[in-house]
């Protein structure tokens, strides 16, 4: 079945997409699709499992722990390193084979494919009303007819995946402590931040009319190591930021003041990320899609990051996992899934180190999974993952790390790092009015 779907899409990527499916197609969704869009049945091989509602937490977890492991007794496969990577070139994305051939001690761990992906009921039923209604404005920088869920469950062209992967559900607020790693030359050094989310376009109750351009508000501050101590940055992120511009604040405590950064979007640097990390790479992409263009490939099987425990478990020395040229591949898992291949193009006129882009989305989450980053002459030179679990108390997937491989200088960037921190509080208080430049001043003062 999957090859026709494919072959359909194929087809109506080369024109311009309407968005909206009719209520035929709608019907699909929670029969033989998912909830979210994926292919409810196994693949013909059996070596896609169907899917049945996601992962149940182990009778041993409890909110406020790292999540145990539900998939730990699962024996490992077999392995792909640069001895075996001719064989399985066609399920690896492009920057993946080129990590393993310049590192041949990398080597993919590959093991049972466990379609563990859940989301909330409301997030469900928000998701098949958004099907026939929700369809991309302004030339497709933003959204219109929904709230909540995902937009384009039945996508019809890459910009409408992509848009569901900026929109899929990831709670509604969360407060955490994590860390990033910047290895430069084999040495990494970390950055502890205390961070705050306050989702807007899927907190429960939300409506088109409630949502006034308002994706979400993000706050950190750095409380390690000391010469960047209390360094603070404030985000408002629009829906449709061609429209409206993100705006992004920053508190330097050298000089205790408080200035607008006049940008924090495509191109421009992530602060404190030694120019490794572009703002747009952050959850592997984000923000507006107005500067490519996008084209589906289709849907492919894939090995790719996923249900990542093992490197999530509390108390791992982060030394362990964030090694010299690589994370450790010893703590990674790796399964076969079907996800959706987007291309992106850099339209002519703008610049970015990135000019082509091919994202490896997820069926049945919408999370980017791998992205192929390649420089204007079409060169491979980049690599990111995200090492995905699902978070069972709220429930959903998100990466618990990511990384950004480097492939021609050999330096990385990871963000994640948790394992010796508290767990992430998806109850958290958090009030939308702490998000803002005068609460940044006061916080500092």
């Amino acid at each position: 079945m999957y090859r026709t779907f494919a072959a359909v899409l194929l087809t109506v990527a080369a024109g311009q997409s309407f968005a909206k499916v009719d209520q035929q197609q709608a019907d699909r969704l929670g029969r033989d699709l998912t909830p979210l869009g994926a292919e409810q049945a196994a693949n013909s091989a059996g070596t896609i499992p169907s899917w049945n509602g996601g992962v149940t937490a182990p009778a041993s977890y409890s909110p406020g722990m790292h999540h145990p492991d539900p998939y730990a007794a699962d024996a490992e496969l077999y392995r792909v390193s640069a001895q075996n990577v001719e064989q399985y070139q066609a399920q690896l994305p492009a920057g993946l084979v080129d990590l393993m051939q310049r590192h041949p001690d990398y080597a993919m761990r590959i093991f049972p494919s466990r379609r563990s992906a859940s989301a909330p009921q409301r997030i469900y039923d928000a998701t098949i009303a958004n099907a026939t209604r929700a369809e991309l404005i302004a030339n497709g920088n933003g959204i219109r007819g929904a709230a909540a869920g995902i937009p384009f469950p039945i996508p019809q062209d890459g910009i409408e995946a992509i848009w569901n992967h900026i929109l899929h559900y990831k709670g509604d607020q969360n407060h955490f402590i994590n860390n990033q790693a910047v290895v430069i030359n084999g040495k990494s050094n970390l950055i502890k931040r205390d961070r705050q989310i306050y989702y807007v376009y899927n907190r429960e109750g939300m409506t088109t009319a409630d949502l006034d351009n308002t994706l979400l508000l993000y706050k950190y501050v750095v409380t390690a190591p000391a010469k960047l101590a209390n360094t603070a940055l404030v985000v408002q992120d629009p829906l449709d930021q061609v429209l409206t511009t993100r705006k992004a604040w920053r508190y330097s405590p050298d000089n205790r003041r408080v200035r607008r950064l006049p940008t924090l979007a495509y191109d421009s640097v992530q602060p404190d990320t030694s120019d490794l990390a572009t703002a747009d790479v952050l959850d592997t992409y984000n923000g507006a899609p107005d500067r490519y263009d996008w084209s589906m490939v289709g849907k492919q099987e894939m090995l790719v990051p996923y249900n990542s425990y093992a490197v999530h478990q509390k108390g791992i020395p982060y030394d362990q996992i964030v090694q010299p040229d690589t994370l450790n591949p010893e703590l990674l898992r790796y399964e076969l899934h079907r996800v959706w291949v987007v291309d992106a193009a850099l339209r002519t006129g703008y610049r970015h180190p990135y000019a082509a882009r091919r994202f490896y989305i997820d069926e049945d989450s919408w999370q980017i999974l791998a992205v192929d980053l390649r420089d204007a002459d079409g060169e491979l030179i980049g690599l990111q993952e995200a090492h995905p679990i699902n978070y069972y108390e709220v429930p959903m997937v998100s990466s618990t790390l990511e990384t950004l491989y480097h492939l021609k200088d050999g330096n990385y960037f990871v963000d994640g790092l948790d394992n010796n921190e508290p767990m992430y509080n998806f109850d958290a208080v958090i009030n939308p009015r702490d998000f803002s430049p005068q609460a940044l001043r006061r916080e500092g003062n």
